[in-house]
């Protein structure tokens, strides 16, 4: 079919297919026309293993509220059945039925599909903290074909980084994550569990490819592609090798020593994206012991810097629901997501006097 990659072929498919049909039955409908959602192609990182479920002839049309159901049920009516080679109508792994799958929403209730909440009006720093890399990167990745509305675009603006308040907080989390597990990184190994001392260093490795992501001002995937796209960062040359030596070292202390770079180029990022950074570096010996643990002053200043009430109110360390939650089956699931991260933040709240 001469196809490479998803987003060139939602994008042929919709000039050359969607859009003629949406212009004989309406011609000058305003509609936004994309490729967003799920699926790898959206990423930018699907190949010919992505074939084999749920990737094809998809589409994002967001059109006026008293459109979705004509349009909806035009496409079903009027769209060929194939469309170089590919079929129009097909079952998903969400969805059994055999239909198209040009997703027809308003921007709103399409984004607040993805978001698990409404992001058309004023956003609260806890709303900022319900949200995944993941569930932004649905909205925010993905190419936009056309868009006559303005909704989805000025949509994707608003939702494109943190608000700095919030940012200052989830960063200090994952440096509060490093500090409690890197610790026993060292204690284990010391003690001659090797094979503890393996298993918190990929927890830690994973907090740092979390934070990697958050001082690089970029929305991190779910597991799935998370190495894939650190290789993508602007620290990844710096970031990568140290991460992959920590992961391989044979010996705890070659471990320890390989986190206590990565910590380093971290640092280093952290000072270049403008935020609240220590002096020296990030990482000290603890009291007596052979183990190294994170200094006082790199999440403390960060929060520090914070002025929302409500944000100054969460306990230290928690951050959003992703760095909490690891479940992916929680994380994807947006309503429960969120009204579980609503619950779990407020009630740990402490009153704003």
């Amino acid at each position: 079919m001469g196809v490479t990659d998803g987003i060139t072929l939602a994008r042929s498919y919709y000039q050359d297919v969607v859009a003629p049909l949406l212009r004989d039955r309406w011609p000058g409908l305003p509609h936004a026309g994309a490729r967003l959602g799920s699926g790898s192609d959206v990423l930018g990182l699907d190949d010919e293993t992505s074939r084999d479920h749920d990737w094809g002839l998809r589409l994002t049309l967001l059109v006026e509220g008293d459109q979705v159901r004509a349009v909806t049920d035009y496409l079903e009516e009027r769209l060929p059945d194939t469309y170089r080679g590919l079929p129009t109508r097909f079952a998903t792994s969400w969805d059994p039925a055999v239909r198209q799958r040009a997703e027809v929403a308003t921007a709103e209730a399409f984004v607040a599909s993805r978001l698990g909440l409404d992001a058309s009006g004023t956003m609260t720093s806890l709303d900022w903290l319900c949200l995944t890399g993941q569930s932004l990167l649905e909205v925010t990745a993905g190419q936009v074909f056309t868009d006559d509305l303005g909704v989805l675009t000025g949509l994707r603006r608003k939702l494109a980084w943190y608000p700095d308040d919030v940012w200052c907080y989830v960063v200090a989390a994952d440096w509060i994550r490093l500090g409690v597990d890197l610790p026993v990184l060292g204690r284990t190994g010391h003690r001659g569990d090797d094979l503890g001392s393996r298993v918190i260093c990929a927890r830690i490795v994973n907090t740092a490819m979390h934070l990697a992501f958050l001082l690089s001002r970029r929305w991190p995937p779910y597991p799935k592609w998370l190495g894939t796209m650190s290789t993508q960062l602007p620290m990844a040359g710096d970031l990568v090798p140290v991460l992959t030596a920590a992961l391989t070292a044979q010996r705890w202390s070659e471990r320890q020593e390989a986190v206590a770079q990565a910590l380093a180029v971290l640092h280093r990022a952290q000072r270049g994206a403008g935020l609240a950074t220590s002096e020296g570096i990030p990482t000290e010996l603890l009291v007596d012991r052979p183990v190294l643990g994170i200094r006082a002053p790199v999440p403390d200043l960060l929060l520090q810097a914070v002025t929302d009430p409500l944000v100054r109110a969460l306990p230290p360390g928690v951050g959003s629901v992703e760095q909490w939650v690891d479940n992916v089956r929680v994380l994807m699931n947006a309503d429960h997501r969120v009204q579980t991260a609503r619950s779990y933040l407020m009630a740990r709240a402490q009153p704003i006097g």
